[in-house]
């Protein structure tokens, strides 16, 4: 959360910066700020809420520098507003930062600081590095390397940190621990951002920072170092997404272009991993042997990812036979998890930086056993700390609320456990060639969703924008999808949102159904679909307002108020399709009452601190 850019070269910085900050928004967007240097100064300007009132305040300047770095803040520590606003500043300007993170042992360190007569304007932690780094920078005089190691040893936390220091012109230092960064580097200049879309217009050369390292960033040239000061080589590595991706390209919001993406982003992905109608994962370095290897599973996500791991233990289990266990990422370490040799931890995540997943990675290496991840970013920390990785081919995902990213994950998960089940020797080749087919034809059957529903869903939808309460029900499958679904409508448009297995409505949850409740089923499963009608019929006769999702060989007509049917597909590859719909209706009716649905309120799109 937070996002960081930079910039140092021949174009004017402010100018850049700006746009990289604009497409960094999903990342928080309660503050903004940047920093540039201009005739031998580093002039800062921050200002609270959306990036709109920093460009406000910039249209009144004429900063002309070429070397500046920005910020776009969701806050941590201390409330939103234009003091906790970065770039923060070391007491007597020595030192200018932006910071992507959490310091943990910030506290100790200000009554470190403050024996030596630092004082602090803010209520963040950022602004401890600022004096931290002033403060070494001052004592040892070893010059930006030397006081940059030295702050590096001594905080405890996550941090993706851009340096600018008055006595060092024309020089940007970053470091970073646990907090994503990307260098990029062409004719023009050196840039550094939090996430490729920020500079994948003005680059798609890019170097990658691990751990505990730093770099200095010269107009043109960018120099790396560890933890002793030590200079150390880095390769230049090309992003290979469209730079259209990360544009709106004339649709109303990321959203729903994203939705739009699935089918091409899906088709992608399938052909990264199917090749002459067979399964290939060597690109992942997985063999047939490793697989095999592997008795049971573990699925460690959070949010929208956790979802694909529901699903994902559904068609693992019933499809593969092969025992697994969901967790939520943030528990999975704190609960001491019994894993074994032959235990296989699969780590999904859209950005590869998630701080609980990468936390839950590093434990299950810890413990010897090998990891799996699942990815959207190539060259992210979770990618390269994996023994294996698959990756998603989605691209930029720009809105907060996942879609496309979702959808590739499950096309993982259908292929893996695909191959797992040919392995295991659990299908025959007939069934192995259906199942492929059946995975290659799910991106048109998504088109013809898009195609044949849209607007359909978009007129009904907007009748519910000022609902209070809705509920979402399915069995198997279909409760693992209508939970994503309950997500999708609540993190957009701030309605109270559950989704509910329908065997437990008898539970206590049907006390909760009255006149006009919004409730969306779906029944795609046929071993269990009379039953979910039965529980869908329940709360009809007690006042609901029944929304079925089914397929095209069912008649839900007498149950449901609205019907959405979708094309058949396997009943294990029935996720893809549903979850289409769900989607759409959190959208709409998002746009229905008027909200921003690429940035809803108090959430950000990638979750790097704890």
């Amino acid at each position: 959360m937070c996002g960081i850019v930079g910039y140092n070269g021949n174009e004017k910085a402010v100018d850049i910066l700006l746009d990289g900050l604009s497409r960094l928004e999903y990342r928080g967007y309660d503050s903004a700020g940047i920093a540039i240097e201009k005739n031998k100064k580093i002039e800062v300007i921050k200002a609270k809420g959306k990036l709109l009132n920093l460009k406000d305040k910039l249209n009144k300047k004429n900063l002309d520098g070429t070397c500046g770095i920005g910020h776009t803040r969701w806050a941590t520590h201390g409330e939103p507003n234009e003091i906790n606003a970065h770039p923060h500043v070391s007491n007597d300007g020595t030192v200018t930062l932006v910071h992507n993170g959490i310091i943990e042992n910030y506290q100790e360190l200000i009554q470190k600081l403050e024996k030596h007569n630092y004082v602090f304007y803010s209520q963040t932690d950022t602004e401890v590095l600022a004096n931290l780094i002033d403060y070494y920078y001052k004592k040892y005089k070893m010059g930006p390397i030397d006081a940059i190691n030295r702050t590096m040893v001594r905080i405890r936390g996550s941090y993706a940190i851009a340096v600018m220091f008055k006595d060092y012109q024309d020089e940007i230092w970053v470091a970073r621990k646990d907090s994503p960064m990307i260098i990029g580097k062409d004719k023009n200049g050196t840039y550094l951002a939090s996430d490729v879309p920020a500079i994948l217009k003005y680059t798609k050369n890019v170097y990658y920072i691990d751990n505990l390292e730093c770099a200095c960033l010269k107009k043109d040239d960018v120099t790396f170092y560890d933890l002793n000061g030590d200079k150390i080589e880095k390769e230049l590595n090309e992003i290979k997404w469209d730079v259209s991706s990360a544009e709106k390209e004339g649709y109303e919001h990321f959203m729903i272009k994203e939705i739009n993406e699935q089918p091409d982003v899906i088709k992608k992905t399938i052909n990264s991993l199917i090749f002459d109608n067979k399964i290939k994962l060597e690109n992942a370095n997985l063999n047939e042997e490793d697989l095999k290897s592997f008795d049971n599973l573990y699925i460690v996500a959070c949010g929208s990812a956790y979802h694909v791991g529901i699903c994902a233990q559904y068609i693992f289990e019933d499809l593969a036979r092969i025992p697994t266990r969901v967790e939520i990422a943030s528990e999975f370490r704190y609960r001491k998890p019994i894993l074994n040799k032959n235990t296989l931890v699969i780590i999904i995540s859209q950005s590869g930086e998630t701080a609980d997943s990468l936390a839950a990675l590093r434990e299950a290496k810890n413990k010897g056993v090998k990891t799996l991840a699942i990815v959207n970013v190539v060259g992210s920390s979770i990618a390269r700390e994996a023994d294996y990785v698959l990756y998603t081919l989605a691209g930029p995902e720009i809105a907060v609320a996942t879609t496309k990213a979702f959808s590739t994950q499950l096309i993982a998960i259908y292929v893996l456990a695909t191959e797992l089940a040919k392995i295991n020797k659990k299908i025959n080749n007939e069934y192995y060639n259906e199942l492929i087919n059946e995975i290659k034809n799910i991106p048109e059957k998504i088109q013809i969703i898009l195609n044949t529903l849209t607007e359909k869903i978009q007129k009904f939808s907007s009748k519910f924008s000022n609902i209070h309460d809705a509920f979402y029900i399915g069995r198997g499958l279909d409760y693992a999808i209508s939970l994503e679904g309950s997500l999708k409508l609540k993190e957009i448009s701030y309605i109270h949102s559950e989704a509910y297995a329908s065997g437990e409505l008898k539970h206590g949850t049907i006390s909760l159904i009255e006149d006009n409740t919004l409730v969306i089923g779906i029944a795609t499963q046929e071993e269990i679909y009379e039953k979910t009608i039965s529980n869908l019929v329940e709360v009809k006769s007690r006042g609901a307002y029944v929304i079925v999702i089914t397929t095209e060989d069912k008649d839900v007509s007498k149950v449901a108020n609205d019907t959405i049917i979708i094309p058949k597909t396997n009943k294990y590859f029935s996720p893809s399709l549903s979850v289409i719909p769900l989607q759409l209706i959190g959208y709409y009716i998002t746009v229905s009452k008027g909200l921003d649905v690429d940035k809803p309120r108090n959430l950000a799109k990638s979750v790097t601190v704890e």
